[in-house]
């Protein structure tokens, strides 16, 4: 008889609308997951997670393995971290009371270098490893969640004891098989760095327009005035990526203008944010590719005036 791989524990760390998603998918597809969970653990310790997809169909996964504290779940192989940006800082010891060793951890994040922060603070037996979700979701209501549209998870190496080229991209390539064995399409990207740049093509101007201008996708892509903006404002990231080292695909942003041309309308997630009073994650998606552009000698302008309405209407909002 032949062995079977054991397949791994995975610890989903913040179960809002990224981690609900893919560890419900995860979970349907057989593996062992544990749900750590905050303000919505005795909800979904009792009513399970629900969610309502365009591509899945409704889904509920009951009973959930659920926790309300990293003390009590099990040591895990993966971790996949789907909290904010704005609270990294205060991640580290839920991730390494919650890591089994030589866990890989996944942060499941927007924006550049989210993983530098956060590498400092754990030990150098972890795996860390940058997750780009293209992915059309949010939270209904505690444990419900709403899936309009994609799903796709690009996974790169950030750092930890895989040192050379061959190690990183087995690891890579593991992560990316956990979500395609749950029916989820998944890339290794060799070089995360220019991943996270990538998928800012995307952000700065959906996220900071949708709170600036209070709209959604399809009224932002419906105007004339605004689609030139749109363009102008990927076309600048593109140059801070170049500026940086990193050469992105030829016409990527004109793929993902018609990627979006094509969505429902979607909310972002820095508008939820918004909507909800929380800190917008601005740190991540604005200041730092600012900052690296312009180390690199390159002026950004639409970009940093939409930082600083956006500051500002932070600022005011909490």
């Amino acid at each position: 008889m032949m062995g079977t791989v054991a397949k791994p524990t995975i610890g989903i760390i913040g179960t809002g609308a990224i981690g609900g998603f893919y560890g419900l998918m995860l979970a349907r597809a057989g593996f062992d997951v544990h749900f750590l969970l905050r303000s919505e653990f005795s909800a979904v310790a009792e009513r399970g997670l629900q969610l309502d997809s365009a591509v899945h169909g409704t889904l509920t996964l009951k009973p959930v393995q659920a926790y309300s504290t990293a003390e009590d779940m099990p040591p895990c192989d993966w971790l996949l971290v789907g909290t904010k940006t704005t609270s990294n800082a205060d991640l580290a010891p839920t991730i390494i009371q919650a890591a089994a060793p030589n866990s890989k951890v996944l942060l499941l994040q927007n924006g550049l270098d989210v993983e530098d922060s956060l590498r400092d603070l754990l030990p150098n037996s972890l795996h860390l490893l940058g997750g780009l979700c293209f992915i059309c979701v949010h939270r209904e209501g505690p444990g419900v969640i709403t899936h309009q549209a994609l799903g796709a998870v690009n996974v790169g190496y950030h750092s930890g004891p895989a040192v050379d080229e061959r190690a990183r991209m087995a690891i890579v390539e593991e992560g990316a098989g956990l979500f395609r064995a749950a029916g989820i399409d998944s890339q290794a990207m060799p070089n995360l760095h220019q991943a996270r740049w990538q998928k800012l093509v995307w952000n700065i101007p959906y996220n900071g327009l949708s709170v600036l201008l209070r709209a959604s996708t399809t009224p932002l892509m419906a105007d004339t005035d605004c689609r030139e903006l749109i363009k102008a404002l990927m076309t600048e990231v593109v140059q801070g990526a170049t500026a940086c080292g990193h050469e992105m695909p030829a016409g990527y942003a004109e793929h993902l203008f018609m990627v979006t041309e094509k969505m429902p309308d979607y909310w972002p997630s820095m508008y939820h944010d918004f909507l909800h009073k929380r800190p917008l994650e601005l740190d991540a998606i604005y200041t730092r590719p600012l900052a690296a552009a312009k180390a690199a000698g390159c002026e950004l302008p639409r970009i940093e005036a939409l930082y600083r309405s956006l500051s500002f209407i932070d600022r005011r909002n909490h």
